[in-house]
């Protein structure tokens, strides 16, 4: 049995999704190969990708790949492109209609293996604060770390999440799309050779 097929088996958090205001099942959703050009390291799926069974399958996937100026058949080409999340199931909402945190158990069970099946990567492409803190440490906040995206590149892309919730924070940022998105589109283009 492969790894990819390990992770879309896994049902370790059946219990805590099912006690969710969602009341779900876990549905991991893999999309990974070993040697990838890009690595795209995110926090969890959300219940659109949840539903399809394919990664940023909905308004944040439109946004991000614009971010990357890919298409979605490349975006979408395993050997190019892995798609790590920090928990490969959707968390499910809270009582309120929020999204839960990625379960860190997912991580603790699968990351490790995943990123040494991985290998090494030419370019990572970190998006939200969760993957941040896992990926780059500690940090103080999402917009000082993608401000100081810099530190990181060429190899390495601090991204806020694409979610249009976050519309409001590109708007007040008006040096993402700027400054950084032009670095990093030159970068996937780079990667992608």
């Amino acid at each position: 049995m492969t790894l990819q097929q390990e992770i879309a088996g896994c049902t370790l958090c059946a219990d805590r999704f099912a006690a969710t205001a969602t009341g779900h099942r876990p549905r991991p959703v893999v999309w990974f190969e070993a040697q990838p050009r890009i690595l795209i390291a995110g926090q969890a799926p959300g219940m659109r990708v949840h539903n399809a069974g394919r990664p940023f399958w909905d308004r944040s996937g439109d946004r991000l790949r614009d971010w990357l100026g890919v298409a979605s058949d490349t975006f979408y080409d395993r050997g190019k492109i892995a798609i790590v999340p920090m928990a490969f199931c959707f968390p499910g909402y809270d009582a309120k209609g929020a999204d839960l945190p990625p379960p860190p158990m997912c991580r603790a069970t699968w990351h490790d293996r995943v990123m040494a099946l991985l290998g090494e990567v030419p370019l990572t492409v970190i998006v939200g604060g969760y993957a941040h803190r896992w990926h780059l440490g500690p940090q103080a906040s999402v917009t000082a770390t993608v401000h100081g995206w810099r530190d990181h590149a060429p190899r390495v892309f601090p991204l806020p999440h694409p979610s249009w919730r976050n519309t409001g924070w590109l708007k007040k940022n008006p040096w993402f799309e700027a400054d950084l998105l032009p670095h990093l589109r030159t970068a996937v283009k780079d990667a992608l050779k």
